[in-house]
C-alpha cells in the first residue's frame, strides 16, 4: 500500500509542476476550467482514499 500512495503522490506533484509551467500559456476560461476539474478530482480522490482506509479497518 505504501508504494501505491508514493506513486499517487509523485504523480500529483509532477502533474502540478507541469500544470504550473503550462498555465500562463492558456487563456483565462481554460485556466478556470482546469481549476474546477482539479477541485472535482481532488474531492473524488479524498472520498476514495477515505473509503479505502475505512475498508482496511
Amino acid at each position: 500500500m505504501g508504494r501505491f500512495l508514493t506513486g499517487i503522490t509523485t504523480g500529483a506533484i509532477v502533474g502540478a509542476a507541469v500544470g504550473m509551467i503550462m498555465m500562463p500559456r492558456l487563456d483565462r476560461k481554460t485556466q478556470r476550467n482546469i481549476r474546477r476539474m482539479g477541485k472535482r478530482v481532488m474531492h473524488v480522490a479524498e472520498d476514495t482514499y477515505g473509503n479505502v482506509i475505512d475498508r482496511m479497518r
